[in-house]
């Protein structure tokens, strides 16, 4: 018997509860000390991006990286718990929630919106835009090039 697909509200409850805290570590291999930032971190740090602003990942890692005093900040799951985010608010808001973490507003490094948000980009692109953001494609990528 197939198990029931978790939502993405569920999904990120899920990680909350398992990463509650962020968890420094050292690399032997790299000597480097690393930071996975707490998934409530990485919300509220989104949630505080203001209409007129966005946030690149890089911009995100950098502060986790200088907050927690670490050589550098996971990309992967600073990524991945982003990327749960944005689709647990995206389908807060389409259940009827009213403020929601604003997600299209948390860009990939270098200004590409992200693929993996809901809508592939399209709906990241759409709001955007009516918030006065230029978007071009170059190639399969779109990429905020600045205000209009």
């Amino acid at each position: 018997m197939a198990s029931k697909k978790k939502t993405w509200a569920e999904k990120l409850a899920a990680a909350k509860a398992k990463m509650p805290e962020p968890h420094i570590f050292y690399c032997d291999k790299s000597k480097l000390r690393f930071v996975i930032p707490a998934v409530s971190e990485i919300e509220e740090m989104m949630r505080g991006v203001r209409k007129g602003k966005i946030l690149t990942m890089k911009e995100m890692s950098d502060f986790f990286k200088n907050k927690h005093e670490v050589d550098m900040c996971c990309p992967m799951t600073t990524g991945i718990f982003a990327w749960i985010i944005a689709h647990a608010a995206y389908d807060a808001e389409q259940a009827g929630a009213k403020r929601v973490v604003p997600w299209w507003r948390t860009v990939k490094s270098g200004g590409e919106l992200n693929p993996k948000y809901p809508g592939k980009g399209e709906i990241q692109r759409e709001r955007l835009e009516a918030e006065g953001y230029r978007i071009v494609q170059k190639g399969k990528k779109l990429i905020v090039t600045g205000k209009a």
